[in-house]
């Protein structure tokens, strides 16, 4: 049997590519044993509860946190960037129909890359730096806007258009329910929004990367990173974790339920993660947030949490399967009103920051990414007449 000489320099890596250093970046890092992550060189959970999201995004964009000024500056510029063209305004309704059964997050697969279109983003190979970059900062702020309006058409409700005098945050709130967010509404959504907006070479962050890598335009990385953030097991997780404590339903179900679950081989979503071995730093804010909120909700999840903990701990001694994100994202979106099937529509709304960034910094390489594969079917060549 004959071999390709570069078979020698074959490197095998553990099953999904768990440990392996893909690439070099500038925008943060996960620190998995010790619980600790970070956008550039700050805390992102103390970003979360001290910052408004824009300054975050000028931070992930442009590498430094603004002062008063550029903080305006930067507000400015993406105020106009929410306006839609009205040739993706105009067939929202469509795309809404056509993808009525689904979470705004189908539809907006559809109308970013009609906006794409419109806006005539042309690949990242043939643009400037500071073209690449307003191309970023739009998608950015239309994500969210397309996502409000297709949430509202797919329940017979007109669109909201974002308002000049409300941050991101708020804008968000006020599209997606026609209400202002209160304040303890507004501290917990921006928290959110930012604690989510980039996590390392997740899924969808590495996809939108791999597609960069090819010189791409700016939306079809995006697109392909949607499509990943898709599945269960990456950004569809915040609502089925809530769905478990309705399963549970009261406070003594909670200990037979987890170890049916566990016997039975049943992920339980909202704990365990890849990375992290110790606590997951965003579930430990979001649960303080939601302790704040209070109330019968909130103690049920804690109880459960505390239920799931003791059972994992029991039956599978030594695996550190932890709370992780989506468990207390889901309790402090719905005590602040928004609906379960925007769960992960809203993760998208932060996500695409830090996707964005990421496509920035891997279009100013020039490596395509293409790793290599082994082939392990029946040995060819074989006659077949």
């Amino acid at each position: 049997m004959t071999r390709d000489r570069m078979d020698d320099s074959l490197i095998d890596v553990p099953p999904g590519l768990a440990g392996v250093v893909a690439a070099e970046t500038a925008l943060g890092d996960v620190r998995g044993l010790e619980g600790f992550y970070h956008y550039r060189q700050y805390s992102a959970v103390e970003l979360a509860t001290r910052k408004p999201f824009e300054d975050v995004w000028h931070l992930m964009i442009n590498g430094t946190l603004p002062d008063a000024a550029q903080s305006e500056a930067f507000a400015a510029s993406v105020r106009p960037a929410r306006e839609l063209p009205e040739a993706v305004a105009a067939e929202l309704p469509t795309i809404a129909r056509l993808s009525r059964g689904s979470d705004a997050l189908g539809g907006l697969r559809a109308a970013l890359a009609l906006a794409s279109s419109a806006y005539g983003f042309v690949p990242l190979y043939d643009q400037q730096p500071d073209e690449r970059v307003t191309a970023a900062l739009t998608v950015g702020a239309i994500t969210p806007v397309l996502l409000t309006a297709l949430h509202r058409l797919h329940h017979d409700q007109e669109p909201i258009a974002p308002r000049a005098d409300l941050d991101h945050a708020a804008n968000y709130y006020w599209m997606l329910t026609a209400q202002e967010p209160d304040e303890q509404q507004w501290r917990a959504i921006n928290a959110y929004l930012i604690s989510t907006i980039d996590h390392g070479f997740n899924a969808s962050t590495f996809t939108a990367r791999v597609i960069a890598s090819t010189g791409a335009d700016l939306g079809a990385c995006v697109l392909g990173a949607l499509g990943s953030l898709s599945g269960p097991l990456h950004g569809g997780a915040p609502s089925r974790a809530l769905d478990t404590l309705d399963a549970i339903g009261t406070p003594e179900r909670i200990d037979p339920w987890v170890r049916e679950a566990v016997s039975s081989g049943r992920r339980i979503m909202g704990f365990g993660h890849p990375v992290y071995r110790t606590e997951d730093p965003r579930s430990a804010m979001l649960k303080e947030l939601a302790r704040g909120f209070g109330g019968s909700m909130v103690d049920f999840a804690i109880a459960t949490e505390e239920g799931v903990l003791q059972v994992l701990d029991e039956l599978k001694p030594g695996r550190a399967l932890r709370t992780n994100v989506e468990f207390y994202a889901g309790v402090v979106m719905e005590l602040c009103g928004i609906p379960r099937q925007m769960f992960t529509p809203t993760f998208a709304t932060a996500r695409v920051v830090g996707w964005t960034a990421h496509i920035l910094e891997q279009a100013a390489g020039s490596k395509i990414i293409r790793p290599s594969s082994r082939y392990v079917g029946p040995p060819p060549p074989q006659p077949f007449d």
